[in-house]
């Protein structure tokens, strides 16, 4: 088998967690912050981990990370 190139792209969106999970950062944190409440952008700021159904698609995009 040859080597998978790792998806540059998902590498940088995607961590993975001490058991294996696929962490993933909160979409629409990054502008247009003043029309947002507080609570919504501290809500932002939380790491969510990827749901179940999209990890096999994930785990292909980084094949060693």
């Amino acid at each position: 088998m040859p080597k998978l190139k790792t998806k540059r792209g998902a590498a940088k969106r995607f961590r993975l967690t001490k058991s294996g999970k696929i962490k993933r950062k909160k979409a629409c944190a990054s502008h247009i912050l003043t029309k947002k409440s507080s609570k919504r952008k501290r809500g932002l700021r939380q790491a969510n981990v990827i749901h179940g159904a999209d990890r096999k698609a994930i785990k292909r995009l980084i094949p060693y990370i």
